[in-house]
């Protein structure tokens, strides 16, 4: 049987917004950026359909779980979910170079994709001084994580969808769900007080996310956060579920989808030459 038959459904839902010529975005696909006992770790490289005169900005699409896990449960590597697919499609016609990648440590590969991002940076069309990072659900963890003062990611943005992000106060949700699905949790035991307060965040809320305990540890962390008068952007939709950018099929997902890309643009610095023609086009 094909990997294509063994896919669970899931991993074939595309987000549901379209701007015109996703199919045209150029890919570079399997870049192996490190090694691991197993083999080979790759990423794919999203680009806007016409060459750039200039490096551009990158966000990397963060995998907080191991790959291995991804394959025997839903059929495919993380990076090949249609998600994945056109999240970075969406964001590099937005002007910006999108990185999906294959993990088996998660957290130690990220900074392993990070280190070769930055040596890298000129052969891979990148500006390795603006990067960002974008999660959803149980990868939110490992993509906030990287926002902590002892960290060495110069990230200049982070986009977090119906993420789960850490416990405060006392709470357990984000390790209780962290156990029971085997995604990464490198915040456990840290506070808001760790993290740095010169990154920009982006929260996009599900309001009906069906997922235990992760609204209201997310609840936590925005107010803590916005105690803390951190950069901080939110926005709730009450209907949503989790996953609502895939499942939901509202005009409402997609305002958000949008406002997604442009507040990925505005704090990585894209100009409107590198963006705007595509987005212009954008349709609902």
């Amino acid at each position: 049987m094909s990997e294509q038959n063994e896919r669970h459904p899931m991993t074939t839902k595309r987000v549901l917004y379209e701007i015109a010529g996703m199919n045209d975005v150029r890919v570079r696909r399997d870049v192996e950026y490190g090694p691991s006992r197993a083999g080979s770790l790759t990423m794919d490289v999203y680009c806007p359909p016409a060459e750039a005169t200039a490096p551009l900005p990158a966000i990397v699409i963060v995998s907080g779980y191991p790959d291995e896990g991804f394959r025997r449960i839903l059929g495919c590597p993380f990076k090949d979910m249609a998600s994945s697919v056109s999240w970075a499609q969406l964001l590099a016609l937005s002007g910006i170079v999108a990185i999906a990648y294959t993990n088996r440590e998660p957290v130690r590969d990220l900074d392993s994709l990070f280190e070769f991002l930055v040596d890298n940076a000129a052969g891979l069309g990148v500006d390795e001084r603006r990067v960002g990072l974008f999660a959803t659900s149980g990868h939110g963890p490992l993509a906030l994580s990287r926002l902590a003062t002892n960290a060495s990611m110069p990230l200049r943005s982070l986009i977090l969808c119906y993420s789960y992000t850490m416990d405060l106060e006392n709470h357990a949700a984000v390790a209780d769900a962290a156990r029971q699905w085997r995604f990464a949790n490198p915040l456990a035991g840290r506070s808001v007080d760790d993290l740095r307060r010169d990154v920009p965040m982006f929260i996009a809320r599900a309001g009906a996310d069906e997922m235990p305990g992760l609204n209201p540890a997310l609840d936590r962390f925005i107010t803590n956060a916005l105690a803390r008068n951190l950069p901080l952007t939110v926005v709730n939709e009450p209907t949503a579920p989790h996953a609502f950018d895939l499942v939901h099929d509202t005009h409402a997902t997609r305002e958000i989808v949008a406002r997604i890309l442009t507040f990925a643009r505005s704090t990585l610095s894209v100009a409107e030459a590198e963006s705007w023609f595509y987005l212009r086009r954008g349709k609902y």
